[in-house]
């Protein structure tokens, strides 16, 4: 599979992204063309599932029609292409986050990549109090007295591994604060993370808040406290340019349901360093070198961390997901879902009774908006929008400890993507605008 990258020279020269080109996009997305309970789709639910285009349904199509074996296994034509066309994706996808082919590792989704880190690091104890592994182990084993560093704003599958990681080796976990619109504190930052800090984990942009974080900032400070770093790249990846290695953090995770591929597909990207030596996680077959019936070696990274059979069509699948944003330019998609991001939060704040979570209008923001409507439980507003064919997310968005430090149980999240439009946008905000007065709010 070829991988297709577009140069910075030839981004630069494409238009500016308008309406007239997203109605040619939405063309390539076939679930946009229906309607729902009598009214067109408007699809403003991408936060938490994208949709797929057609070259993304036949890539993975094609690969069961074509390829079908299992990899790294068989000596067989099949088995043969399908292993090229597995590593032929880990390739491209590596050349979309700007790492390196032996640094990209597939994961069901960023929860098991964050997962893995955490086991991964407390295995690491385990490993160099008994003399196993490589001695760099011992500087990242955590033990009591570390700490692990969070933001208050981070997704549970960003938080809950880190919990349990301090749970199972005694260490502590603290938390960046946020001010009341939902930025984080970044004069508490430079006290909370400290030479204690081993770990420091946070979001690149907020699910719920839109906000995007100053990455580099916050790495300045992990790398002068010997901290590792590491990246929630699952709202970020899908819509700006992403380069591992410019923001230099030590892992990063993306989800690719979230980035116009199939579910059960993720990435963790981890340097080589650091995933030679640690740990595994998963344990099995294809991921080791010698075995005997007391104990076994295994094969550095990616495979270290790929126990099992693996996820091909899905991997092919994002592969083909990641040609498809590079080609239509990740610069001018993250300038139009600011476009709309900006015309949503605007709208909403001129609505009674609205408080929309996150910068105000003309602050950056990625292109989704979270908002509260005054009497009104995000639940019903959800429902009511519904009922106009408009989808929604509702709920605490896996954000809890956020949504109680807003002082809210529960929001409505609208996301865009590649393929909304302004008329997506103003057709949500109508809907918006009537809930209180339908509900005698």
């Amino acid at each position: 599979m070829a991988v297709v990258s577009t140069p910075a020279t030839l981004e630069r020269a494409l238009p500016a992204m308008d309406n007239a080109e997203v109605l040619r996009i939405r063309n390539d997305f076939p679930v946009l063309n229906q309607l729902v309970n009598g009214q067109p789709l408007v699809y403003l639910d991408s936060g938490a599932t994208s949709q797929n285009p057609v070259s993304v349904i036949e890539a993975e199509q094609e690969f069961y029609e074509q390829r079908n074996a299992a990899v790294h296994r068989g000596a067989h034509h099949l088995a043969v292409e399908a292993t090229e066309v597995f590593e032929d994706a880990r390739q491209t996808i590596a050349d979309f986050i700007g790492a390196g082919y032996e640094e990209t590792i597939w994961t069901s989704n960023a929860t098991e990549g964050l997962n893995l880190i955490s086991y991964a690091l407390s295995n690491a104890a385990l490993w160099a109090a008994q003399g196993r592994g490589d001695r760099g182990l011992r500087e990242l084993a955590l033990g009591p007295g570390d700490e692990i560093v969070v933001t208050e704003m981070e997704h549970h599958a960003n938080l809950i591994p880190w919990q349990e990681l301090a749970f199972r080796t005694g260490a502590t976990l603290r938390h960046i604060p946020i001010d009341d619109d939902g930025s984080l504190r970044m004069d508490a930052a430079a006290s909370v993370i400290g030479p204690r800090t081993k770990v420091l984990a946070f979001t690149h942009a907020s699910n719920v808040l839109g906000i995007i974080n100053p990455v580099q900032e916050l790495t300045a400070l992990g790398r002068a406290a010997g901290a590792l770093v590491v990246l929630d790249a699952c709202q970020s990846a899908p819509h700006l340019p992403l380069n591992v290695k410019k923001l230099d953090v030590d892992f990063a995770v993306l989800s690719g349901h979230k980035m116009l591929a199939p579910t059960g597909i993720g990435v963790l990207y981890g340097r080589q360093e650091l995933l030679d030596i640690l740990p595994p996680f998963l344990t099995g077959g294809s991921m080791i070198t010698t075995v005997t019936m007391e104990r076994a070696e295994y094969l550095p990274a990616p495979q270290r961390f790929e126990a099992g059979t693996q996820r091909i069509s899905q991997a092919v699948a994002l592969a083909a997901a990641a040609n498809y944003l590079t080609e239509t330019g990740l610069d001018r998609i993250h300038a139009w879902e600011s476009e709309l991001g900006q015309r949503m939060v605007v709208g909403l704040e001129a609505i009674p009774g609205v408080r929309v979570l996150g910068p105000a209008a003309g602050r950056e923001r990625i292109g989704l908006a979270a908002f509260d409507v005054e009497g009104v439980h995000a639940h019903d507003v959800g429902q009511f929008l519904d009922s106009r064919g408009i989808a929604v997310r509702v709920g605490h968005h896996c954000a809890q400890p956020l949504h109680r430090r807003l002082g809210l149980t529960a929001t409505t999240r609208a996301s865009a993507y590649l393929y909304n439009t302004t008329d997506d946008v103003d057709r949500f905000l109508e809907a918006v605008a009537g809930v209180r007065a339908y509900f005698r709010a």
